[in-house]
């Protein structure tokens, strides 16, 4: 009989990176048994055994749910090596790009809910986008964590997510990761700003801004260069100019009094988040630009706070809590399995909410 090839990752193997090597973690030689995760789950334990041995087709509720049991009692079945073997740690790992903003505050309840939900903990922490930081982070989890969440790592975090992943499961959200062998969420950040130039073209705007995001980030990448490409095939008479900015509601409030100051009479501005467009509302405001009668603005996310401003914020929604949840679920999934989800990309569905700040509502009939 042909030996069974192990797995790509393998914890108690030491890293090929020093920083990350660590003291395996030993699994327990007594511990939960399959008739505690059945008892938990609320399910047989045959249904239990079906599951983890991959020979369950019923409900993905019930498999999802006995899944999650297992993981949260850190439950080693008999011959391990298909199973959680050393991952008894019960927690995950999740690194952001920052905390703060109400977009990471809705992906964070995604995740958190989900991880709860089947008795998960986190251990959650800020990179900033950068490499060197990322890779401190991960080194400093090590040991702790089961697997890792790397949301929006920017564009020079390839080496850092290739190495994770051959030592634990991996799910990337914001890049393609698929070179680096791992499973990848990404929103269809193109889509969503080809549909706010068309907007903007529709309402008869020809002088238009925007203020870009981090050069580094791959989501602000993405909506700059797709509403570039719309613009550009609008015709002639349309114009484009770019200032920058970082994501920031700072940098949205800065870059809009250089728009202000700039020659051109801007009828259209396009900031490729949320956090932006909301400064560049305050800077109009103090400035005594009326939006939408003198100047136009759409922002990108539906951030719960854009429905409440004044205007309403016209935007692209992207379901981010959901986006938290399937991220978390796709990360839990791979860990209980004991093997690597499938080096895919899942795209996530944009859709473009116009309010208040593009288009003058309707007072009715006085």
């Amino acid at each position: 009989m042909t030996a069974r090839k192990p797995v790509r990752y393998n914890p108690s193997r030491p890293s090929p990176d020093d920083a990350l090597i660590g003291p395996p973690r030993t699994p327990n030689t007594v511990g939960p048994t399959i008739t505690d995760v059945a008892r938990e789950a609320g399910v047989s334990a045959a249904t239990v055994s079906r599951i983890l041995n991959g020979r369950h087709h019923g409900d993905p509720a019930i498999r999802d749910r006995v899944q999650a049991t297992a993981l949260a009692l850190g439950y080693v079945p008999h011959g391990g090596a298909r199973s959680l073997v050393t991952r008894r740690n019960g927690a995950l790992g999740v690194l952001l790009p920052n905390l703060f903003g109400e977009f990471w505050v809705e992906f964070l309840r995604g995740i958190d809910d989900t991880s709860r939900e089947r008795g998960i903990h986190l251990l959650a922490t800020s990179s900033h986008a950068d490499p060197v930081q990322l890779r401190n982070a991960a080194a400093a989890m090590r040991g702790r964590v089961d697997g890792y969440l790397i949301v929006a790592p920017g564009n020079r975090a390839d080496d850092v997510i290739t190495m994770l992943a051959q030592t634990a499961p991996v799910v990337v959200v914001g890049i393609d990761a698929r070179a680096s062998g791992a499973p990848s969420l990404m929103i269809d950040n193109a889509a969503g700003a080809r549909a706010v130039a068309e907007h903007a073209m529709s309402r008869g705007f020809r002088h238009l801004a925007m203020i870009t995001g981090p050069e580094t980030n791959g989501d602000a990448i993405a909506r700059r260069d797709a509403f570039r490409a719309a613009i550009a095939c609008a015709g002639d008479d349309v114009t484009l100019t770019e200032f920058v900015g970082d994501f920031s509601q700072d940098s949205g409030w800065s870059a809009a009094h250089t728009m202000l100051a700039h020659p051109r009479r801007f009828e259209f501005c396009f900031a490729c988040n949320d956090s932006m467009a909301i400064g560049a509302m305050s800077a109009f405001r103090d400035a005594g630009i009326r939006v939408p009668e003198s100047l136009a603005i759409a922002g990108f996310d539906d951030v719960p706070m854009a429905r409440y401003l004044t205007p309403a914020l016209t935007t692209v929604h992207v379901p981010i809590e959901e986006l938290g949840r399937r991220a978390m679920s796709m990360l839990i999934s791979s860990v209980v399995k004991g093997a690597p989800a499938k080096p895919t990309v899942q795209l996530i569905t944009t859709t473009l909410i116009v309010r208040g700040s593009t288009v003058m509502e309707s007072k009715g009939p006085s």
